[in-house]
């Protein structure tokens, strides 16, 4: 379970598994951009002042963020509650996909409960995790940070990182057994996030440093764990549906490329093989929108294929905008554009996600 993955300032955090990564930034040339830099290269620290307010940004875990000394507010911070949401809605998925969920008191507390483990605790532990072992680099290009700068010691981050780590786990059992499984799923799901955000960002394997291997991690993370954490609480996981999930993962993977055009220069001295770098700009903007929109397609054929015409109409009206702003923004200048193109396209490709788990659910077993 990775978060989106954020990227803030030059660097790269994780996203459920890594690197599905909302960018979060500022204009290029912005007084912002100017203040991070000139920290970047002095050590000095980045005031409220310069920064133009960042008291949200810091409880946020954003860029822009408030310098704090307050121990709970830097530990808050490294979990990065930004990188929560796509979780939060992956399970909301998922429930729906069950086809078991309803708005009783109990199912609404095991939900919420679902959310807990799947966004502060183990997205949590994933940020903090990454955070962790971006230390050295981020003692260079970033030296403001929590970690580099000090201000939480090495120690109270390993803490944290275990603390996080161990409560989803406890609560990914206690589902389990409020959920009456014979099969521990939701623990088992739990152990299999959590390795591989540990594999994403720490050595040897360190998946980021892969454009495939490291987006495809924090696409099927983001969209993949949580819908079917979602679902094995309130229903049944089978293999079909998981595939299905998988598809959303690919084009996951299409949106994490997104971010890598921005920072190309930087993925070359840092020696990270992002898409754009190994495949070049204009060849790798088409395999992103590639992925986006084939994968959608993919989905609302098999929708229509089962009888959920009305579904998969749907899901191929939320596909047409999302072409129009590739068209509009992102295939002009995926370099310039990538930030209006996200925000304009984005939204219509999460509203599919439920759609497609509404299908499910309306459906039954694929």
């Amino acid at each position: 379970w990775s978060g989106i993955g954020v990227r803030v300032g030059g660097r790269r955090v994780c996203g459920v598994g890594g690197r599905y990564r909302l960018r979060v930034r500022a204009a290029s040339g912005s007084e912002e951009d100017v203040s991070e830099k000139k920290a970047a290269a002095t050590g000095e620290e980045v005031s409220v002042d310069d920064q133009g307010g960042g008291a949200t940004q810091q409880l946020l875990g954003i860029r822009g963020a408030k310098e704090e000394t307050n121990i709970w507010k830097i530990r808050l911070q490294l979990t990065k509650p930004v990188t929560w949401v796509p979780l939060v809605w992956g399970v909301l998925c998922g429930a729906a996909a069950s086809g078991n969920f309803t708005w009783t008191p109990v199912d609404v507390a095991k939900s919420l409960t679902c959310m807990i483990m799947a966004g502060p605790f183990l997205t949590g532990f994933t940020q903090t995790i990454n955070d962790w072992y971006d230390r050295e680099i981020d003692a260079i290009n970033e030296p403001y940070r929590p970690i580099p700068s000090g201000k939480i010691s090495e120690e109270e981050v390993k803490a944290q990182i275990w603390f996080l780590l161990l409560a989803g786990m406890a609560t990914s059992y206690g589902l389990d057994r409020w959920a009456e499984h014979e099969f521990p799923v939701m623990l088992t799901l739990t152990a299999f996030g959590c390795f591989i955000s540990y594999i994403y960002s720490a050595p040897p394997l360190k998946l980021k440093q892969n454009g495939w291997l490291g987006n495809y991690a924090l696409g099927a993370s983001y969209i993949a764990l949580p819908w079917w954490a979602g679902q094995a609480l309130f229903g049944t996981l089978d293999w079909k549906v998981m595939v299905l999930t998988m598809f959303y993962s690919f084009a996951g993977l299409g949106i994490a490329i997104v971010n890598d055009f921005k920072s190309v220069e930087g993925d070359k001295a840092l020696g990270l093989d992002s898409l754009p770098v190994a495949f070049g700009i204009d060849t790798a903007k088409w395999i992103c929108v590639g992925m986006i929109d084939v994968f959608q397609l993919l989905v609302a054929g098999i929708l229509a294929y089962v009888g959920e015409l009305p579904y998969a109409a749907a899901i191929c009206g939320l596909v047409a905008p999302q072409i129009y702003f590739q068209q509009k923004f992102f295939l002009k200048d995926p370099v310039k554009n990538d930030v209006k193109y996200q925000a304009s396209a984005q939204p219509f490709l999460v509203l599919g996600i439920l759609v497609t788990g509404l299908a499910v659910g309306h459906h039954g077993p694929l």
